[in-house]
């Protein structure tokens, strides 16, 4: 019995792309990542970890004849361990994995923020399905601990500064449409305004836990850098969300 995972974006014919990967197995350890987890290894070749992060058919072959359909779950973690793209088995609490759980789910409330923002006609949506791609990559970054990659695995899961650019850029770009911020304002100015602070939030967490695995050298320090930068973009997004709509944050004020 064996594993195989396929990315769905590149799948026409699931029953005739298994069985052309199953003809390209054993050249390289993947890793398979559900929904931002890592679940199982796999033998593939020519695929890198960030392709894993996203959609996906993981299926289970009992027997080469079997054609049922294709299983999402594939039971590797259920003893509560989980493999890192260097191939460590750890538990699923260790410091990896509750950052790459993290950085998951801050790209879903990034997805929540980008469904209000696009009902709203807002022109900056392009730049959160950018963002949510490059949180692909942080992922695979993650998921590749120093200490135990190969020059392989840290080819292909190299994080660069230049999101960190494209960031500044584009906070730099919504900043000259706002007025200068002169009080303390609260998560509020619309649904999509609010989505994005609430983005925002789960962003600073994704940074707190992505911070020690940095300073420790097991991850790229731009993928911190990134996490930084990204909570004053969301935060920049959400004011900019706020203005364009009409609507007014809520303002600060000390109880009496």
């Amino acid at each position: 019995s064996h594993i195989e995972c396929l990315n769905t974006f590149n799948v026409k014919d699931p029953v005739k792309q298994n069985t052309r990967i199953r003809n390209r197995v054993v050249l390289s350890n993947v890793t398979c990542v559900s929904h931002g987890v890592i679940t199982s290894q796999v033998l593939l070749s020519n695929v890198t970890p960030s392709r894993f992060f996203g959609p996906f058919i993981s299926r289970s072959y009992a027997t080469e004849g079997d054609k049922g359909p294709p299983k999402i779950y594939t039971k590797t973690g259920d003893k509560g361990f989980s493999s890192t793209f260097t191939g460590e088995r750890r538990p699923k609490e260790d410091h990896i994995f509750e950052a790459l759980g993290n950085t998951d789910e801050l790209s879903s409330a990034i997805g929540l923020a980008r469904e209000f923002c696009l009902d709203k006609g807002h022109t900056f949506t392009y730049q959160l399905d950018k963002i949510q791609c490059i949180l692909q990559d942080v992922g695979s970054n993650i998921a590749t601990p120093r200490s135990s990659a190969r020059e392989s695995h840290i080819k292909k899961t190299t994080f660069t500064a230049q999101p960190i650019a494209d960031l500044e850029n584009w906070i730099d770009t919504l900043t000259e449409e706002l007025p200068p911020l002169t009080n303390f304002i609260l998560p509020s100015g619309g649904k999509g305004s609010a989505a994005l602070h609430l983005a925002r939030t789960v962003c600073r967490r994704a940074e707190r836990s992505v911070a020690p695995i940095v300073r420790s050298g097991e991850a790229d320090p731009d993928v911190a850098k990134f996490l930084n930068r990204l909570s004053d973009y969301l935060f920049t997004a959400a004011r900019y969300a706020a203005k364009k709509e009409g609507n007014e944050a809520k303002i600060y004020k000390r109880p009496e």
